[in-house]
């Protein structure tokens, strides 16, 4: 299942559309007013199903992931030289980048893949395509494709 994340040119706060590959609505993500990021999820019906929440006053951009309101895990920036890398507690996956934080990956305990993710260059917002394998991960490859987005903003306006 391929979606499209894509962020709004105008709005006060975080919010993007998610598109399949039919370029129909799938998920909408609308930030609030908080410290730090604070995105929350609704599918295409307005029914809210999730929530990445950054904490904040951490050395590196830490976030937690909700699934309606019940917290299922967290994805951390860890400290690399040149690749950036993830932690993501949530069932042994791992996150891992390019050199130049465009192209990311998701994999399983076992080594599968669970989601691509890829930034899309030359647009005025922030584009990505999540191509995820299993159809019933796209709402926590989205939360990570959000949590990875944000933690790029967060570590830009702290240079």
């Amino acid at each position: 299942m391929k979606l499209l994340f894509k962020q709004r040119f105008f709005s006060w706060f975080d919010s993007y559309d998610i598109y399949d590959e039919y370029g129909s609505t799938v998920f909408v993500v609308k930030g609030q007013l908080a410290w730090g990021h604070k995105l929350q999820i609704y599918d295409h019906s307005g029914k809210h199903i999730g929530m990445v929440k950054e904490r904040v006053l951490t050395w590196l951009p830490k976030f937690e992931m909700y699934m309606g309101e019940n917290y299922i895990g967290e994805i951390k920036k860890e400290f690399t030289f040149f690749k950036p890398r993830f932690t993501l507690a949530y069932q042994g996956w791992q996150v891992s980048g390019d050199v130049w934080s465009w192209n990311y990956e998701v994999i399983d305990q076992a080594g599968q893949l669970i989601m691509t993710a890829s930034k899309q260059l030359w647009n005025f917002t922030d584009t990505y395509i999540i191509d995820v394998v299993r159809p019933e991960n796209d709402v926590l490859a989205l939360m990570i494709v959000l949590a990875i987005d944000a933690a790029k903003c967060t570590e830009n306006s702290r240079q």
